[in-house]
């Protein structure tokens, strides 16, 4: 499968070699507008434009990436205001994204994009993001939240985040950025574009790998390999033709090995070493592959119409294969409880940690093997009128379908001379053997009146969704049926929303908005819908050169959505569960300075970021998820407060940028009060760093410092137990361009 696509992305590299009519790029300045209709890969497109919607939104430029090109995604996000992270493995390789209180467990909770497009494996049937895109390939990152959002879904509540890939350049540009850094980690970056007037291209190939920085007992790889290839293709008809068009395929593919587990430390051996890794673990790994098409039509009939066509489809594949539990004679007892309570379970425990022999088929490894398809059709109308009243009307439509096909087992090992050893093979489907499948119809409207200081925005989205299970059983390997159980769930809902923003003059402007939140439930019947009424209130100004956006919110939830997955702690059945009634309101600042504004040669800007967040359920019930929950406790794994600071000088040749972040304590269930010291993750304090060389016009030197005081801090303490954030790590390299 990657020769075929290396060879077509190499053949239409070569055959597009003469490249297409130039394309402008979003300007970074939010002084300037570069109106951005023809790119239908960015939803906003320019800090301009977020700055003057009706609801909050967040654009993070390639400029912005490219102080630190961190390969981390959460380190990028953490920036955004609103934005909460829950650490898992120290590379951001499965982020848990949190916007505005929503669950943070494999981001399952709001819309992501990538370059317009769902990019969850199964949005709608299985939104957990095992899959995520590489953000070191993006050029762009939008963040929507608040009303400002509801042209996006299927969910609502929190907000919508897409990730905007390398644009086709107006010239022919060549880029190569290779890194190396300790941990054996190293980084490759190549690309090369090129347009002309009726033909463009770009092609990117992109791999970061790593050995990982625990520390495996009895020795061992707990890093990662990654792989990503992608391409866009396009033809466009030429720049005075009566009616523009063009069409523009992409394609991408990737694949990985991480030696990733869910097993953590107790809390006795992570203030021993936070970065051991016990050798029952020795096995575990996610072998992954994901393909991308995108068919994108563009026509302007009109200077005041266009419409935009986008045919996709994602083919995703993984096999986590980790351990799940721990027999020594007790039953099985799943790795959680023994971190847990590991004097309870102390003969699991001794099992897992010791590195001693064991008797035969003690751990259970459990192939996690899962296929996932994410098709549709989507399209929309962009249409400009009035004089008096500036207008601008969007209508979408959407056809989308996807699937979750898991197919898993189980394998029994022991530990024999000091190794893990494979006593008894599992049989494949004799675990999980069931298929999840989504179709949906969406649609939305949009509409956006100008009233001089005033604009408004009134919005409606609906979806209709048919949500299926096909469960065949354990004893159904062939799948014939014969233990056939199903169930199924459909879903109408109608969306509103509206925002409004208000310019007092250049400097100061108000916005706001309301709008419903919603989530899809699963399959099971009784399961209903998240719904929520969401409110924001904010301001935008500028004050003798400082610049900044403050913003309230207060999500009402009538329903949360709680789901069972492992990642969470949970059983791993991914089943939603009603888990009622749920306030969170929280702040929202960010403000910017440049101390050296009015110096030609010396630049020094300051960039402050802040959140809090407050969560309280309304009413009372017990889940694996969430623990016992009484009214009022706190929703698990938000910091109620978090920050950071950016700071960076340049002159000339060089520059320096340190970013340094905050994140509060966090409960790993809910409560309120006092934090137990087993359902705590303390806060942290991390500062990274990034220096670049400009040795001439097309090469610079790179120094790259994240964690730079080695601060020891635990990220989670799921899934299983206490995991560590990533220690000191530093590379360098260089950044070649033509």
């Amino acid at each position: 499968m990657k020769k075929g696509f290396l060879i077509t992305l190499t053949i239409l590299s070569l055959a597009f070699a003469k490249a297409q009519q130039p394309q402008a790029k979003a300007q970074d300045s939010i002084n300037n507008l570069s109106v951005i209709l023809l790119r239908p890969s960015s939803v906003f497109g320019s800090k301009y434009a977020a700055a003057n919607r009706t609801g909050s939104s967040y654009y993070v430029s390639e400029k912005d990436l490219s102080k630190f090109n961190y390969t981390d995604v959460n380190r990028a996000l953490l920036s955004i205001p609103g934005v909460n992270i829950t650490e898992e493995d120290g590379y951001g390789l499965r982020p848990n994204i949190s916007l505005r209180g929503t669950q943070a467990e494999r981001s399952s909770k709001i819309t992501l994009m990538e370059d317009g497009v769902l990019i969850a494996p199964a949005p709608y049937s299985a939104p957990a993001a095992y899959y995520f895109p590489n953000v070191a390939r993006m050029e762009a990152i939008e963040v929507l939240k608040g009303s400002s959002q509801v042209q996006y879904g299927p969910f609502t509540t929190g907000g919508a985040i897409n990730f905007v890939s390398s644009s086709i350049a107006d010239n022919l540009e060549g880029y190569a950025r290779m890194n190396i850094g300790n941990y054996n980690s190293k980084q490759t970056e190549l690309r090369i574009s090129d347009s002309s007037e009726r033909f463009g291209y770009v092609a990117e190939f992109l791999n970061f790998n790593s050995d990982g920085f625990k520390t495996l007992d009895g020795g061992g790889n707990t890093g990662f390999d990654r792989n990503d290839y992608s391409g866009k293709f396009r033809y466009n008809t030429a720049a005075d033709a009566k009616i523009y068009q063009s069409l523009t395929l992409k394609l991408q593919f990737s694949e990985g090995v991480d030696n990733e587990t869910y097993l953590g430390l107790t809390d006795e051996d992570f203030k021993n070493d936070p970065y051991r890794r016990y050798l029952a673990s020795a096995v575990d790994r996610i072998d992954t592959e994901h393909d991308q098409i995108q068919l994108t039509h563009l026509i302007q009939p009109a200077k005041n119409l266009i419409f935009t066509t986008t045919a996709y489809s994602n083919n995703f594949a993984r096999n986590w294969y980790k351990l799940n539990d721990v027999n020594t004679g007790n039953g099985n007892v799943g790795i959680a409880n023994i971190l847990n309570d590991p004097i309870t379970n102390a003969q699991e425990y001794e099992a897992i940690s010791s590195g001693n022999d064991t008797a035969e088929n003690v751990f259970n490894v459990k192939a996690n093997n899962r296929n996932y398809y994410s098709i549709g059709i989507q399209t929309k109308a962009n249409i400009s009128f009035g004089n008096k009243v500036l207008s601008d009307l969007e209508i979408g439509l959407r056809y989308h379908t996807d699937q979750e096909d898991r197919f898993q087992w189980v394998d029994a090992y022991g530990i024999t001379n000091g190794k893990l050893a494979l006593n008894t093979p599992g049989t494949p489907g004799t675990d999980a053997n069931r298929v999840s499948e989504a179709r949906a119809i969406a649609a939305h409207v949009l509409y956006k009146a100008n009233l001089g200081k005033l604009t408004i925005t009134p919005g409606l989205r609906y979806e209709d969704i048919n949500l299926t299970r096909d469960n065949y059983g354990s004893s159904d390997i062939d799948r014939t049926g014969a233990n056939l159980s199903t169930r199924e769930n459909n879903v109408q809902v109608w969306i509103p929303g509206i925002g409004a923003h208000y310019k007092i003059d250049k400097n100061l402007a108000f916005f706001g908005g309301v709008h419903k939140g919603f989530s899809p439930p699963g399959s099971a019947p009784d399961v209903d819908e998240e719904k929520s009424i969401n409110y924001e209130l904010g301001s935008r100004f500028l004050i003798k050169g400082l610049r900044g956006e403050a913003t309230a919110f207060f999500n009402d939830y009538s329903n949360l959505l709680g789901s069972d997955l492992a990642a969470s702690g949970g059983g791993g059945t991914t089943d939603m569960f009603n888990a009622g009634e749920v306030n969170v309101s929280g702040l929202e600042l960010a403000l910017t300075y440049d101390f050296l504004q009015n110096n030609n040669k010396w630049s020094f800007p300051l960039t402050f970021n802040y959140t809090y967040t407050n969560t309280s359920f309304q009413n009372a019930f017990d889940s694996d998820v969430y623990g016992e929950v009484s009214i009022g406790d706190e929703i698990p794994y938000i910091a109620e407060n978090q920050w950071n600071i950016i700071a960076g000088v340049s002159h000339g040749k060089w520059d320096f940028n340190a970013n340094a972040r905050f994140v509060g304590a966090m409960r790993t269930q809910a409560g309120s009060g006092t934090i137990l010291a087993t359902e705590r993750v303390d806060s942290n304090f991390i500062i990274d760093a990034a220096a670049r060389f400009k040795v001439s016009k097309n090469l610079t030197l790179t120094a790259n410092m994240i964690n730079l005081l080695d601060a020891e801090y635990a990220a989670s303490r799921q899934p299983a137990g206490l995991r560590p954030g990533h220690p000191f790590g530093i590379n360098t390299g260089l950044i070649a361009r033509f």
